[in-house]
């Protein structure tokens, strides 16, 4: 077998719609380890390239797991990683990941599309307004700082096992606007919980083999390229690059939770 039937799953896709998942996983990793959300421009790709959407959801968690351990490594290089605060965050979006996923199998998709309908503008109106995102706020004690961000995170980690979607730009959002941490603390921990929560969605989706690896290993070198790109503008921008990203991640979700609630997607 060649390298392309590998890579096209014996003609599952053309060899066209490769190279269009390739360029839409580097724009993908470019968006997501910026401002998080790269996830909504990724499954899309991967749709539009003619996968069957079990395989879509699978295929991505590689490629982006992929991109994301890029974008962490170099928070990590680059000092972003507050580990006091990392790990307990990390342990409570696993711990909401898990409960919103069973909760997810009793409860209606629609409700939360509704009340997102209602947050998004909320969380637009706030990025508009806060041209420096996650300064000119006083830090919070130690402990208030610790529980809040512990909340915050069990919160996006149910919401990210419930429906998912816009996850990452959520969970930077109310860490630098509830949480009060810098952007650059708010960033690492993002993707830190970011990595950990598909790292564990990819082991459950590898073992039912559901993968299409080969397809999803290629197109993660191109979400690894976005994803270094992203995150070297990012340590240099700050908020000059994070706030437009932002806006037009949270303008992309609304088109999407519009479609789904009129039955396009």
């Amino acid at each position: 077998m060649d390298l392309l039937a590998l890579i096209t799953g014996n003609g599952l896709i053309e060899p066209w719609a490769v190279a269009f998942a390739c360029a839409g996983l580097t724009l993908a990793g470019f968006i997501d380890a910026i401002a998080g959300g790269g996830g909504l421009i990724s499954t899309p790709t991967f749709l539009i390239a003619g996968l069957p959407i079990h395989t879509v959801i699978a295929t991505n968690k590689l490629s982006n797991c992929m991109g994301t351990a890029v974008a962490t490594a170099k928070y990590i290089k680059e000092g972003f990683m507050r580990w006091r605060l990392v790990l307990p965050c990390v342990a409570a979006a696993m711990i909401g990941s898990s409960i919103g996923a069973h909760a997810a199998l009793a409860a209606p998709e629609n409700l939360l599309r509704i009340v997102m309908l209602a947050v998004i503008p909320v969380a637009g109106f706030y990025v508009l307004r806060n041209k420096k995102l996650g300064s000119g706020k006083e830090p919070w004690p130690a402990r208030t700082e610790l529980a809040l961000c512990f909340g915050i995170s069990l919160a996006m980690g149910f919401y990210d096992g419930f429906y998912g979607p816009g996850t990452g730009a959520f969970l930077m959002l109310l860490l630098t606007g509830l949480g009060h941490l810098k952007l650059t603390d708010a960033a690492g921990t993002t993707k830190a919980v970011n990595l950990t929560t598909n790292v564990s969605a990819l082991v459950v989706f590898l073992l039912n083999g559901t993968v299409m690896v080969p397809l999803g290993l290629l197109c993660g070198l191109f979400n690894v390229a976005g994803s270094w790109l992203g995150a070297r503008l990012f340590t240099s921008k700050g908020a000059a690059v994070a706030r437009p990203v932002l806006l037009v991640v949270l303008v992309i979700f609304a088109a999407r939770v519009i479609a789904e609630l009129l039955g396009l997607a």
